[in-house]
């Protein structure tokens, strides 16, 4: 083999190497920001993983925030091609798990009396049921957004009291990425609704969103310009 050969080798491998994030980059060239991203098959693979362990410890149902914050953590290391192990998961969900089983009932008890709302405004039983319908489902959309952004930003150093204070915040600095956020749950919620198992790529598609909406272009391009 020549040495303009492996000269040219090397720089492909190189130039791989630094695309997938597990090489250094040359000269001035940026670093790919989500190296793990960059294969769509690999990507594909590791939502409906996400969504099966997402789903698995969720059966309990008190324990979905925790299996939340524990797959968006998972994702995020995916995509920044840091370890992520099935070990590193397993100990956010048991950080995320005593909290969240608090955030959980709230959740599962708001969710109850805004479905109650509805269902009352719908039987005409109330004056101006239509307009407590409307704010029924408005609640349901907000409290969707709530749950899945304190998700996104918890952390085991942060915990679910400080994750909660935060969402007002970030939901405030992005209201296009809380729209994006409800369209989620909406698409997650009629998918399940018309085949069960579908929840596990739902869920999935969930983890990612929440994962991908604050770092959208568009969302990027403000921040750099503040």
């Amino acid at each position: 083999m020549s040495v303009l050969e492996r000269s040219g080798r090397a720089g492909r491998a190189a130039r791989r190497a630094a695309e997938s994030g597990s090489g250094p980059v040359a000269g001035d060239a940026e670093p790919q920001r989500n190296p793990g991203a960059r294969n769509w098959f690999g990507l594909l693979g590791e939502v409906l993983t996400v969504g099966i362990l997402v789903t698995l410890a969720s059966v309990p149902l008190v324990t979905l925030p925790a299996a939340l914050a524990a797959g968006v953590r998972h994702m995020r290391r995916f995509l920044r091609a840091e370890e992520s192990t099935f070990a590193l998961a397993w100990n956010d969900f048991k950080a995320a798990f005593v909290g969240g089983i608090g955030v959980a009932v709230a959740t599962a008890a708001l969710v109850l009396v805004l479905l109650l709302d509805i269902d009352l405004a719908n039987s005409g039983a109330l004056p101006g049921g239509s307009l407590i319908a409307v704010v029924g489902w408005v609640g349901l959309a907000a409290l969707g957004v709530a749950v899945f952004t304190a998700a996104g930003l918890w952390t085991p150093q942060l915990r679910w009291r400080g994750a909660l204070r935060a969402v007002p915040a970030a939901v405030r600095s992005d209201l296009p990425g809380a729209l994006y956020l409800v369209a989620t749950g909406v698409f997650a919620t009629v998918v399940t609704w018309q085949l069960v198992p579908l929840i596990v790529p739902a869920l999935g598609c969930v983890v990612l969103a929440v994962v991908a909406i604050p770092q959208r272009p568009r969302r990027r391009m403000a921040d750099e310009q503040r």
